[in-house]
């Protein structure tokens, strides 16, 4: 794990803050190009009543815009949670050429631990990845999330 995911993988934890702060999931995402942030969000499905306002979706979009292209060649994705099949269908869509992510999701994760669409020879475009960067946050955080809305 270098400094520089840790600097941002940082950001992604408070994009995560706000979305638990707000109720919703607290999955948070940063994207990076050439040491720049070109979008940042968090998980809005609750505010937004949309399924797709996953926290890389969202960010995926605003780096698009601040890039002016569709292809985010070069680019590097920080999430606290491993992508769910659609996102990391989407980090491969758009050309993302890494994604790195703090806790794994055995259930549901679509990078790596159920599903392999970043590395799927069938698709496209390949995605380097690396996982479990500030594992133990990212965990805590999701714990906490889903133990609070337990004991309502």
């Amino acid at each position: 794990m270098s400094d520089t995911d840790t600097r941002y993988m940082l950001m992604a934890l408070r994009q995560a803050e706000l979305a638990f702060d707000e109720g919703e999931v607290p999955v948070g995402a940063v994207i990076e190009h050439e040491g720049r942030i070109m979008g940042q969000a968090h998980n809005q499905v609750e505010l937004l009543k949309d399924p797709t306002a996953h926290a890389e979706i969202i960010a995926i979009t605003q780096a698009a815009s601040a890039m002016g292209d569709w292809r985010l060649n070069g680019t590097t994705i920080y999430v606290t949670k491993e992508p769910c099949p659609m996102c990391a269908g989407a980090i491969v869509a758009a050309r993302i050429s890494r994604a790195v992510w703090g806790v794994d999701d055995p259930l549901r994760g679509g990078a790596t631990s159920k599903f392999q669409i970043l590395q799927n020879s069938d698709l496209n475009h390949n995605v380097e990845f690396e996982g479990g960067v500030m594992e133990k946050e990212c965990r805590m955080l999701i714990q906490s999330f889903f133990k609070a809305r337990r004991a309502t």
